[in-house]
């Protein structure tokens, strides 16, 4: 493999200083304030701070609401991921076995992938509105009286749906593109010696989109956790209170409505080490499944 020569040996550091920028003033001194605020109760608006240890993160794990919110991200980031994955990968397959029309087929299950977050959160609130939504005559016709924002499972289940549907286009893109990469004579030779088609897709064609599939559940558990926030925003219309709420969401009520600026640091602190711990057992047990071809 040829080598690239750089005529100062500087150069190669000069390329990736601007990333290191953006790495350092975005992620790494946002962090290190929040580890710092995290250990005092501070004034909202900034003109005084008293040290107090361990009290936030004493009083955010000891409260019940907290814990509450904490059981349903878990809830919703596992809902939300696994309908996503499953959904995109069935419609990918099925893209990928069209022959005419594909083009067209493709690109209307890709477009969504463009709507911002908040803008699908208003989408999802109109199709889900009381008055003019769509479902609630599909609702009605079952007998379930459907109520956004004012029924917990209701709002519960559309921010579930328009999370899933809002995430679906981008899993999908990365399913197909894995589906079509796999070699054709591995689909004929799998034909001959497994006539069942349903054998063939989870004994070949699986194993073979592991490495997607793994990189599409680490992004997409993300996506859960933090991306969302746009659509539970606009879901819940800033009621928390009798409404279901992820974790970031609160961080930012606590912190930006309710001016506990400590507690919603620690609270943004409990939450990087979950990542963290989560990410670690992701690498660590699930990738050994992971067979790299």
């Amino acid at each position: 493999m040829k080598r690239v020569q750089f005529s100062s040996a500087s150069l190669p550091y000069l390329f990736l200083l601007p990333q290191v920028a953006v790495i350092l003033i975005f992620f790494y001194w946002p962090s290190v304030q929040a580890i710092q605020s995290s250990f005092y109760l501070e004034d909202p608006f900034g003109f005084s701070a008293t040290f107090v240890g361990m009290d936030n993160y004493k009083d955010v794990l000891e409260s019940s609401e907290y814990v509450r919110i904490g059981n349903f991200t878990i809830v919703f980031t596992l809902l939300v991921t696994f309908l996503s994955l499953s959904s995109a990968l069935l419609l990918a397959v099925k893209a990928d076995a069209v022959i005419r029309g594909a083009s067209t087929y493709k690109t209307l299950l890709m477009w969504v992938y463009a709507v911002a977050p908040p803008v699908a959160g208003l989408m999802g609130v109109m199709f889900f509105d009381q008055h003019i939504g769509p479902f609630l005559k599909v609702a009605g016709f079952f007998g379930w009286d459907f109520k956004l924002g004012l029924n917990y499972f209701d709002t519960a289940f559309a921010m579930v749906v328009i999370a899933v549907w809002k995430q679906i286009p981008y899993n999908f893109i990365f399913f197909l593109s894995g589906l079509q990469a796999i070699p054709k004579s591995l689909r004929e030779a799998g034909a001959i010696d497994c006539r069942s088609g349903f054998r063939r897709f989870w004994t070949i064609i699986l194993p073979l989109l592991a490495p997607t599939a793994f990189f599409l559940l680490i992004i997409n558990m993300t996506y859960s956790l933090f991306d969302t926030f746009g659509i539970v925003d606009v879901v819940v219309k800033d009621k928390a209170a009798n409404n279901p709420i992820t974790l970031v969401y609160k961080v930012y009520m606590d912190g930006f409505r309710g001016g506990d600026l400590g507690g919603s640091s620690a609270q943004s602190v409990i939450l990087m080490i979950v990542v963290f711990v989560l990410t670690i057992f992701q690498f660590r047990f699930i990738e050994r499944r992971v067979h790299y071809n």
